[in-house]
């Protein structure tokens, strides 16, 4: 069973939606006592990085989570926005992250001549950097479904799974033991979302 965090941002409908697709069990709750159960945790997220941490630091919703991940070492699988607040902090607010993986989010910044778009929106490759049982036999070529303005940079490259090229390589997929994080929506990424989520149920 896999535990959907609702705290209140996050595309929670799709995401559940997906794992029903792949016959994966999953439930969507806010309910602190549902969530210090928790076998695995996937944290969404959709929209900025104060406004979730604000929402996470409230009612104890940290606390368990810190518990969760940090002493229990259940799976954790953060995804976009839930992606960026496993980090120390975001360039686009002033709250610190979850701080569960060492690394900063950073916001996309290019030269006027570059012509490159943001927010870096739709589908892009993923190259792998190192292992990870979350990417084990993806279909070739993997791509996946991208919308974000911040990117994640993890202080230590054994923590870096994949990679993303947009204008620069930025950390597309990440892992620092029992925590995960794919920047971009498995659940809008049709057989390559599905594959990730499937692995990531195994886990």
């Amino acid at each position: 069973m896999i535990t959907i965090v609702d705290y209140g941002m996050g595309n929670l409908g799709s995401v559940f939606n997906m794992f029903r697709k792949i016959r994966v069990q999953s439930k969507i709750t806010g309910d602190l006592e549902e969530i210090s159960k928790a076998s695995k945790i996937l944290l969404p997220g959709v929209g900025a990085f104060d406004s979730a941490m604000q929402k996470i630091g409230t009612g104890g919703m940290k606390e368990v989570l810190d518990q969760k991940a940090l002493v229990d070492r259940i799976p954790v699988l953060g995804i976009c926005l839930g992606m960026q607040l496993l980090t120390e902090r975001s360039e686009e607010g002033v709250l610190p992250g979850l701080g569960w993986v060492k690394g900063s989010t950073i916001k996309f910044r290019f030269d006027k001549n570059a012509k490159m778009k943001v927010p870096h929106m739709g589908w892009n490759r993923v190259y792998e950097q190192s292992t990870s049982p979350l990417i084990v036999d993806l279909p070739k070529e993997p791509r996946f479904y991208f919308v974000h303005s911040f990117y994640v940079k993890c202080d230590n490259s054994a923590d870096v799974t994949c990679t993303t090229p947009y204008g620069h390589d930025f950390d597309s997929i990440i892992r620092h033991e029992n925590i995960f994080g794919a920047q971009f929506h498995p659940e809008k990424s049709h057989k390559f979302g599905m594959k990730l989520l499937e692995n990531f149920a195994k886990i």
